[in-house]
């Protein structure tokens, strides 16, 4: 159907117009806009958030390693319990350090709760570990290697790495590492060690990335330095049981941190969102006032 000469189109649904459905003038077009919300990256800015990543990949490594060591005898449950000990009292001290106790007066949360809990968590686990060692004998050692893997690779997909994304979920990531760490911890020789591995998993898991969020906001450069040297530390603990391993996992944390982001900011020149006439209606207006 052509349009009727002397009749102008409006866009309107309102009014009856001698004009097909789909038709439209050329004024249509005018109101075209390209990438109208597109952000523009920096290299520097996208390496910089990429350590999220390298962290929590690094703490997997150093987590798997550790278990590695103590399944084989060559590292003893009360070594890394007085390490772990010492490196917990580093890095609470740390916390409220970085920030001059800013987030405590916030929080209002004295140190006796602190104290507190973690003693509550120390007994449970302590008073737990010869059923934790004991829980999964019925099961294969193969499939508990299986489940173990998958649940470590859960965490790292599920993890808050500071995106607001529907798929990040803190409490099912640390959920599934926790899960993890009691698979392997009830295929170590004692309960002892069983203990050892989960208050461990805690720490690293739970504790950890805490403090590197709370470097990352308040001091950027040694945010940076810290997660240059847990990387080269997480190689070099996996150097020492593979050295294909420490090769492979290197070229991982290189592309994670270097080759993502120079692919990221490569694509992000291509991009086309095209916006206009045709984009859905968007309500701006609170509307709350009508759910009284």
């Amino acid at each position: 159907m052509e349009p009727v000469p002397g009749r102008r189109w409006q866009k309107v649904l309102y009014e009856r117009q001698p004009f097909p459905d789909n038709y439209v003038d050329q004024r249509f077009l005018e109101e075209l806009r390209k990438n109208v919300h597109a952000r523009r990256y920096r290299y520097r800015a996208v390496v910089f958030q990429s350590g999220a990543v390298v962290q929590q990949l690094c703490s997997v490594c150093v987590f798997v390693v550790t278990w590695w060591y103590m399944d084989a005898g060559t590292l003893s449950p009360q070594g890394l319990f007085g390490a772990a000990l010492v490196s917990s009292l580093l890095g609470y001290v740390l916390f409220d350090a970085v920030d001059g106790g800013a987030g405590r007066r916030e929080s209002g949360r004295p140190r006796w709760a602190d104290l507190k809990s973690t003693l509550v968590f120390a007994a449970f686990t302590y008073g737990f570990s010869p059923v934790l060692k004991t829980l999964t004998e019925s099961i294969s050692t193969d499939t508990i290697y299986a489940m173990s893997a998958l649940m470590l690779l859960g965490h790292l997909i599920f993890f808050d790495y500071g995106a607001n994304a529907a798929i990040v979920s803190s409490t099912l990531s640390l959920n599934m590492a926790i899960f993890a760490s009691v698979c392997l911890a009830s295929r170590l020789p004692r309960s002892l060690h069983a203990f050892v591995m989960v208050t461990f998993a805690m720490q690293i898991f739970a504790l950890w990335p805490m403090l590197q969020k709370k470097l990352k906001a308040q001091t950027p450069r040694c945010y940076v330095g810290v997660t240059v040297l847990f990387a080269l530390a997480a190689l070099a603990g996996l150097a020492t049981v593979s050295s294909v391993g420490a090769v492979l996992f290197a070229s991982l944390l290189l592309a994670v941190s270097c080759l993502c982001p120079y692919c990221l900011i490569c694509l992000q020149l291509h991009k086309d969102n095209i916006h206009g006439p045709w984009d859905e209606a968007e309500i701006k207006e609170d509307l709350s006032r009508f759910l009284m």
